[in-house]
């Protein structure tokens, strides 16, 4: 069994892929799953949105400008990305969410976010 596979989702069943294009991840596997060496929490599977990323730009983390340095392509509207769960929840607090892929996000993020509002922006 796969280290991916062993994984929970906030729904309590096997974690599944966020994206492979753009490859996500705090692994770059795919998919949201943490360790400890994770300080962010990179684990809620978020669908990026023009508000999400302007917001999240004007927070100090300008994830749509490419990175070549990091391997980074930069973000754009519709793709998917393992969003840290504390800034998902400050953008929710603020309006300003993206939605989330319930069965990408890793159980983790539960321990930052309450089920409910992760729920309120679910997506397929």
């Amino acid at each position: 069994m796969s280290e991916t596979q062993t994984q929970l989702n906030v729904l309590g069943k096997p974690l599944q892929l966020c994206s492979a294009a753009p490859l996500t991840g705090f692994f770059r596997d795919g998919c949201c799953r943490s360790d400890a060496s994770d300080r962010g929490l990179h684990v809620v599977c978020a669908v990026m949105t023009e508000e999400f990323l302007r917001f999240s730009k004007s927070s100090g983390n300008d994830l749509s400008t490419p990175r070549p340095e990091f391997s980074f392509p930069g973000l754009k509207a519709g793709d998917r990305w393992c969003l840290c769960a504390e800034r998902w929840r400050e953008a929710f607090e603020v309006g300003k969410a993206p939605d989330v892929v319930l069965e990408a996000t890793h159980i983790s993020a539960l321990a930052v976010v309450f089920l409910e509002q992760l729920k309120s922006h679910a997506v397929a």
